[in-house]
């Protein structure tokens, strides 16, 4: 079972500047709106269980469909790559709704040396497009250390009619055109 724990959004300035950076007098731009923290053990299992907590999230704070549908996908490749890539007990996944974009942030315990990057694969293989999805889909994303372990972030729009493609695009020449 996941555990819900309110926390200052990872990866943001609004961690940098603590919890309740808003009522301390900084500007709505400044500090997140809405943020949402829980913790998964590092299962087999976690990753469909961090898609539906952050499905269900993102609904009750009215994001569109298309990002709903990008963060399935986003969530879903991060923590199955901190599950897989790192010696990680604990992965804690954050969400952070600012009025333009979403932020997703995936921590993990770490044990896995150097940043993660997107590997370019024959169309055979099964593993390695992950991160290359994650860029297609993400306004932006990144990572940095965070002591012993590493933070994950992608940044999707928070209203539909941007200039990304839609999650049904990205797969497209990937070799995953059948999902």
């Amino acid at each position: 079972m996941a555990n819900v724990i309110p926390s200052a959004p990872l990866g943001t300035e609004a961690a940098e500047m603590g919890i309740g950076a808003e009522a301390a007098g900084a500007s709505p731009g400044e500090a997140a709106r809405r943020r949402f923290r829980f913790e998964l053990a590092a299962h087999p299992g976690s990753p469909a269980q961090a898609r539906r907590l952050t499905r269900a999230r993102l609904t009750g704070w009215a994001v569109c469909e298309d990002t709903c549908d990008a963060a399935d996908l986003v969530v879903s490749e991060l923590v199955t790559n901190a599950i897989v890539h790192t010696a990680s007990t604990l992965i804690v996944c954050e969400l952070h709704d600012d009025t333009e974009k979403v932020r997703i942030a995936v921590s993990d315990e770490g044990c896995a040396p150097g940043e993660p990057r997107p590997s370019p694969q024959r169309p055979e293989e099964e593993h390695g497009r992950g991160l290359l999805l994650v860029a297609a889909v993400s306004s932006a994303w990144g990572a940095q250390e965070t002591g012993p372990g590493l933070l994950v972030w992608a940044d999707l729009p928070r209203a539909a009619g941007t200039a990304r493609p839609a999650v049904a695009d990205a797969f497209r020449g990937t070799g995953a055109e059948w999902l």
